[in-house]
């Protein structure tokens, strides 16, 4: 009888310990998730708040409105606004493991899909918006109008959905569709579009940045020939100059949102769960987060006829 007690207390304790075990597992666990949550989704909301403000900046007033670069310029913080914001949703529905039925997934799918393509087109059309100012002056005017520039994003936009509807129609798991709940996190994976709309997709998106580099570098080399030049556009050609390494390095962050997963993919071959989850936040930040922000940060603070309407609608100053 008291070896029995004996064997019923070191199980009593050992069960005791593994409960104790796994509570401060659990606690470890959630403690992660909060800092890792914490860490990306308040920077994202603070980026969140400043674009929108640079998009009412760029609404507020006809000389914005009015001007094709601007306008440009709004198309392209529009999308990656929405990218974020849609980057952002997806990223809380993984934190707290809320599964999507599978036309929710598959649209906020698209609609992801529809704004990536917005960003490097719309930079493939601003770079030449800037060369023909510069090598054109006399001509920017006819050839640059509101019209034209409207035309420009109305194609940049079908262009997109365009790639969208090709990936719908062809690619889609239409027969999972019976089954409406998504086994796993709402994702481009769990959807599995199949091995051929990975080729199509890395295909596009080749083409599509491919496109806007050279047209960055054609316009570049072309403000620096012009510069040379005419030396009564220097002053133009190297703000032009500037605004297109600008352009460059948009073009540049835009791509590596695209290596993300498979970055991903191939580190969680290698380390624990506890240290992909680590580097995905912070590839999170680097990767999403900061690339669609960047634009309205840097438009904001280095165009000299924004600054001072943005520095008033984010800080409420004197009346300039």
């Amino acid at each position: 009888m008291f070896y029995t007690s004996q064997i019923f207390s070191v199980m009593s304790n050992v069960s005791q310990s593994y409960t104790n075990m796994t509570v401060e597992l659990q606690y470890q666990d959630l403690l992660r998730v909060i800092i890792i949550s914490t860490l990306s989704t308040v920077p994202s909301f603070i980026f969140l708040f400043i674009n929108g403000i640079m998009l009412f900046t760029l609404r507020s007033k006809p000389v914005f409105r009015d001007t094709p670069r601007y306008i440009l310029l709004y198309n392209l913080l529009f999308a990656e606004t929405v990218q974020l914001a849609q980057s952002q949703f997806h990223y809380l529905l993984s934190i707290f493991r809320i599964k999507l039925p599978y036309p929710v997934c598959g649209f906020l799918s698209l609609l992801a899909n529809l704004t990536t393509g917005i960003s490097p087109l719309t930079l493939l059309v601003m770079p030449l918006e800037r060369y023909v100012a510069v090598c054109y002056p006399l001509r920017h005017a006819t050839i640059i109008t509101i019209r034209n520039t409207g035309v420009a994003i109305i194609v940049i936009w079908i262009i997109s959905s365009l790639n969208n509807l090709t990936r719908l129609i062809f690619f889609f798991p239409f027969e999972k569709l019976e089954n409406l709940q998504v086994k796993d996190l709402c994702s481009n994976v769990a959807l599995w579009f199949g091995s051929r709309s990975d080729l199509y997709d890395t295909a596009f998106t080749c083409f599509v940045f491919v496109s806007a580099g050279v047209a960055v570098i054609f316009s570049y080399v072309g403000v620096i020939l012009a510069a040379r030049s005419a030396s009564a556009r220097r002053a133009l050609a190297r703000k032009a100059h500037n605004t297109l390494l600008l352009n460059l390095m948009q073009l540049c962050l835009s791509l590596c949102s695209t290596i993300n997963n498979p970055l991903l993919i191939a580190l969680s071959r290698t380390v624990t769960r506890t240290v992909v989850l680590w580097v995905q936040n912070i590839f999170y930040v680097c990767f999403i987060i900061l690339p669609r922000c960047l634009s309205s940060l840097i438009y904001g603070l280095r165009d000299q006829t924004i600054r001072p309407v943005l520095m008033y609608h984010l800080c409420c100053p004197q009346k300039f």
